[in-house]
């Protein structure tokens, strides 16, 4: 089980495109028609094998439109796990309640959007890759086969909800991991406390602090392992409403 995509929300696209891009280093994006059903436009860069999406609202009344609303901006939206059991997490979310807001079955890739009313924090998404490590969602240098994007890699975010310990529980009952306590990074500004609630799976870890109030939750940290330092020579950089933080490759 892995961390595969990562989804920001913005409400004008390209503005937090055009940062991201340049504070990564990344390749051009793939641009998918598909979410137009949805009323979005959006882009996905290829990070090694792993996905950054960044969605915005084309027409009144969507979804992402409403977050972005009760946000009050543009933050972190939803997350993407590719999972080889996909059976089991369907079936476990079920039995929980969970609620399914869209559901696809395809040759190459499954995916399923569950509820994030009844997840908190972000809206999870369970998707199975086949042959595993492809992915249609990058566009079509990766439908049936790998491709390759730019160097680095997406291994952790953060989720910020207002209990921590009871979501983290729910995350890890549908994922079907262990919580863990957190073991902390010690870098302050709620990121890291020892106690606070971690998810590990393949690579990376999902981490959960708490929000002030709902307004403050959702996805507000993604790490990614990169060779290159991020502008300024800082660890962290604060665009489209999240923290990236860098982790050194190796």
């Amino acid at each position: 089980m892995r961390l595969r995509q990562a989804v920001l929300v913005a409400s004008a696209l390209e503005p937090v495109a055009s940062a991201l891009r340049s504070a990564l280093e990344l390749d051009e994006p793939f641009r998918d028609p598909g979410v137009g059903a949805f009323g979005l436009e959006n882009v996905v860069f290829a990070v090694g094998d792993c996905f950054l999406e960044v969605v915005s609202p084309t027409r009144a009344d969507t979804a992402a439109g409403r977050y972005l609303t009760r946000h009050g901006g543009d933050g972190g939206y939803m997350v993407i796990f590719d999972l080889q059991d996909l059976g089991g997490a369907r079936t476990r979310a079920q039995g929980l309640g969970v609620r399914v807001v869209w559901q696809i079955d395809l040759p190459d890739i499954s995916g399923t959007h569950l509820h994030p009313a009844d997840m908190r924090g972000a809206i999870v998404s369970l998707d199975r890759s086949e042959p595993y490590g492809t992915w249609r969602w990058g566009g079509p240098a990766w439908t049936g086969q790998m491709g390759s994007g730019a160097p680095g890699r997406l291994v952790g975010i953060t989720v910020a909800v207002e209990d921590p310990a009871a979501v983290a529980a729910r995350w890890g009952e549908v994922l079907g991991v262990r919580v863990h306590s957190g073991g902390g990074r010690g870098d302050g500004e709620g990121r890291g406390g020892a106690d606070e609630p971690v998810l590990r799976v393949d690579g990376g870890e999902v981490r959960f602090t708490t929000a002030g109030g709902e307004q403050g939750e959702g996805l507000v940290e993604i790490a990614l392992e990169l060779p290159h330092e991020l502008p300024g020579g800082e660890d962290v950089l604060e665009l489209g409403g999240v923290r990236l933080r860098r982790v050194a490759s190796g």
